[in-house]
């Protein structure tokens, strides 16, 4: 069976993999439609992901088939088409007894810490997979990437009429602003990429978009539009300790920052700059079951369109040629898709 590798930094090649053997209880055999690629697969790629070990089959935002299933599996069936909820949680441990399966203290992630999706087939939990009778693959390849935003986006909790920045206008970014856009907040975006800002005009309205340059300007126009208050709730998802460690400069007092983004570097900002504001600084890790499944809901009743994020596609042929490209946001990649089966 066809699979495609991360074996080393910067290195994608095809393998050769056992077909998996039928599934146990409680396990769905699935067959992988659509693959997104994420920040963290492309972090992954450059070795910068403090999560991931080489060699590693990626492959964690999917869209798939369910071909069987096995022994007590009730909730999906062959022929059903899911999202992968990627969070392989022990059920066991101190934050999933209270239900925090999303930090489980033996947590892996399939595609980051055992192998994922990026083959032909393979087998998953069963509990793990969130069906859909409307969506397509491609649609539902791209739920686990706006469950991550869903989840930021609760973390900071920003409030009707509040001033609400995003930082990063990558997938994450676009995710988190798709949940604040519910709020009634009123939104900023900022990105190094005017491209990407020109992308939130035209397909979010967002009016105040600030381009970051680092002289100081994007200040002068964050005191513009917040009337010199500046931010209740930042988030940022840009992983960048440059943007991560600023951006607490943007905070208005009792504000709320929540580190998306994830980065192996250290953070660093002089302590006043937390203190005086009496800001709060949170981290936002992975997603809940309940997000999968109102993200699903929310696609199907015309609320979230994902149409305008898939900008690169590619295949099993033509993947380990093209991922370098989803690399540089210079290509104009807001968010790659790659169909593994027809």
């Amino acid at each position: 069976m066809r699979a495609i590798q991360i074996s080393e930094i910067k290195t994608l090649k095809p393998i050769e993999i056992e077909s998996p053997a039928a599934p146990g209880p409680g396990q769905a055999l699935v067959r992988t439609h659509r693959m997104g690629v994420c920040g963290t697969d492309v972090s992954c790629y450059l070795g910068k992901f403090p999560f991931f070990d080489f060699p590693r089959i990626p492959g964690h935002e999917l869209g798939v088939e369910v071909l069987s299933v096995g022994d007590g599996v009730t909730s999906v069936a062959p022929g059903d088409r899911c999202s992968v909820e990627p969070y392989m949680n022990c059920g066991h441990c101190y934050p999933c007894r209270r239900g925090a399966t999303n930090c489980c203290q033996n947590l892996k992630v399939i595609g980051v810490m055992m192998d994922g999706g990026l083959c032909e087939s393979f087998l998953v939990r069963a509990d793990k997979l969130h069906r859909s009778t409307k969506l397509s693959f491609d649609q539902l390849a791209l739920v686990e990437t706006l469950a991550i935003g869903c989840h930021a986006n609760d973390r900071a909790a920003p409030r009707p009429a509040d001033h609400a920045l995003i930082i990063g206008m990558g997938p994450i970014g676009l995710a988190t602003l798709e949940f604040a856009k519910f709020t009634g907040a009123r939104i900023s975006v900022m990105d190094m990429n005017p491209e990407r800002l020109d992308f939130v005009r035209r397909n979010y309205g967002i009016e105040n978009t600030i381009q970051f340059s680092g002289d100081g300007s994007e200040k002068d126009a964050m005191r513009e539009i917040t009337g010199g208050d500046f931010y209740q709730t930042i988030v940022d998802a840009t992983g960048n300790r440059h943007s991560m460690g600023g951006a607490i400069g943007y905070l208005a007092s009792t504000g709320t920052l929540v580190y998306v983004g994830i980065t192996t570097d250290a953070i660093s900002f002089a302590h006043p700059t937390m203190h005086k504001p009496e800001a709060s600084i949170l981290a936002s890790r992975n997603a809940l079951p309940g997000d999968f499944t109102r993200i699903i809901q929310l696609i199907e009743m015309g609320m979230i369109n994902t149409d305008p994020w898939i900008t690169h596609r590619s295949d099993l042929d033509s993947v380990v040629n093209d991922f370098e490209s989803y690399t540089k946001p210079e290509t104009g990649v807001i968010k790659a898709v790659i169909s593994v089966c027809p």
